[in-house]
């Protein structure tokens, strides 16, 4: 499918000037491409992209033309990433690079040092930091496994900022970033045009895209990163839900071309192999006036999501609450993926609602943007974290289950109102990094949530009435 719109443009002066805070009146005249994995074309001015062809002698308006390539060339052509640039200087115009001159000790793609365990393990909220910390600065590496190097596995990250990245931008070489914002919105910049992205909503900015993040209203952000060394993205398949349900594919929107022609003093960030580097050179990297292709960074609103859930009894698996998926080389096994539990209704007879108590092959990190999650009731708090590992035994709260199994929950009830719990599920097992692990927001009495729950096995029971006449009517 493809779509054309021009964007919006705008000339700065060349002199520095001042950080001053994204407003919405800033964001409000937003305009997106929709659809998911679509080949989209835009223009900010008339009549940029060339016709017919993508790198012709002489561009129009004298722009340069760059590929930006997200997969092999040689990929199935269904499954081939790539978008054409039209720009005003190309990226490679800038000074070498060189290790960024900030520690970065919290951010890593090395798991070699980490450290496994089969305990549950929980976060509380991660402060915001009270001394300036922009975005790139800000990212704090919890877990992770495989090698960026060799385009295996994922890390997961929080982030916490409380400034914008004025006159810097970041591009990650190691894989896809899902950002899911918890606090803040998020006013990003990228090649292909601008986002805003606030909570309740995420976005994919994929390997190699360069990206600057901004504050609205110069706001604390703080929020989840889960990056993909293997792969990108993907809508997971439908099979006998037929064509629509979950997340469906007009609902995700993309960037329309923007650009600025703006001298300054400009630092490049380049994330490779979980380190940082940094260029100088002396005009803003986004410069693009108009671009085509498929290869792009995208955004999706939670609230769209349409959950499937059981209408008779028992409770399915949570991947039918899947939002997006990173198909590993075994079929039906992903590297990643992307689950969320929103708002719904519960109607399933003579069921245990809340999620089964568990052990899981996969991996299982759990993050809450608002709200109380349903099956933990008090310690699972917005902006904190748990991480339940491969076979690790994990469920509902001794109080959440007492709740539960009383009768007054037979009738449908609504779950979830007012909250939003989503899980990063992964094959590979993660490595905790060691500075997650001595964090001061582990919660350390995380287990004793389960400890209450007590024995109800009676040797003298028997089917209720009730209970018998339901289980004849199946």
């Amino acid at each position: 499918m493809n779509g054309c719109c021009v964007g919006e443009h705008e000339a700065t002066p060349s002199s520095p000037t001042e950080q001053v805070p994204v407003t919405v009146h800033d964001l409000r005249e937003l305009k997106y491409h929709e659809g998911f994995g679509n080949h989209f074309k835009s223009e900010a001015l008339p009549n940029a992209l060339p016709i017919g062809q993508n790198n012709p002698r002489l561009c129009p308006y004298g722009l340069y033309a760059e590929q930006l390539s997200g997969t092999a060339f040689t990929a199935p052509r269904g499954e081939n990433q790539f978008s054409w640039l039209y720009r005003i200087k190309p990226s490679v115009t800038h000074e070498p690079f060189h290790p960024l001159n900030f520690p970065a000790e919290t951010l890593t793609a090395d798991f070699s040092k980490g450290v496994v365990t089969p305990n549950q393990i929980r976060w509380r909220p991660f402060s915001i930091p009270s001394e300036p910390v922009d975005f790139v600065r800000g990212m704090f590496t919890i877990c992770g496994a495989g090698n960026a190097l060799t385009k295996d596995g994922f890390a997961i990250h929080v982030y916490t900022a409380n400034e914008g990245m004025q006159d810097s931008c970041l591009a990650n070489a190691d894989g896809d970033m899902l950002i899911v914002p918890q606090e803040g919105a998020l006013a990003i910049k990228t090649e292909f045009g601008k986002l805003k992205v606030s909570p309740g909503e995420i976005c994919v900015i994929q390997r190699g895209m360069r990206f600057s993040i901004e504050l609205v209203f110069g706001r604390q952000i703080r929020g989840y990163i889960l990056e993909l060394f293997e792969g990108h993205f993907k809508l997971p398949d439908l099979g006998p839900i037929g064509a629509n349900g979950l997340a469906n594919p007009q609902d995700f929107q993309s960037p329309v071309a923007w650009f600025e022609e703006r001298e300054c003093n400009f630092t490049v960030m380049h994330k490779f192999n979980g380190e940082l580097f940094s260029a100088s050179q002396t005009f803003s990297p986004f410069n693009v006036v108009a671009w085509h292709g498929n290869y792009v960074p995208y955004k999706y609103d939670l609230s769209r999501f349409c959950p499937m859930n059981s209408v008779c009894f028992d409770h399915p698996d949570p991947s039918i609450f899947t939002v997006l998926t990173a198909p590993s080389p075994v079929k039906g096994v992903a590297v990643a993926d992307f689950v969320v539990f929103p708002p719904r209704w519960q109607v399933a007879e003579s069921t245990f609602r809340p999620p089964y108590y568990h052990r899981n092959t996969m991996n299982e990190f759990m993050g809450l943007i608002k709200g109380e999650y349903e099956a933990k009731r008090g310690g699972f708090l917005p902006g904190g974290a748990s991480l339940h590992l491969c076979m690790t035994p994990h469920g509902p709260d001794a109080k959440t289950f007492e709740d539960a199994v009383d009768k007054k929950h037979e009738l449908p009830r609504r779950v979830g109102d007012g909250a939003m719990a989503f899980m990063f599920e992964t094959n590979h097992t993660p490595r905790i990094t060691v500075s997650a692990l001595g964090s001061q927001y582990i919660d350390r009495d995380y287990y004793k949530c389960w400890v209450g729950l007590s024995s109800h096995f009676d040797r003298s029971w028997k089917l209720e009435r009730e209970e018998v006449e339901l289980f004849n009517t199946w």
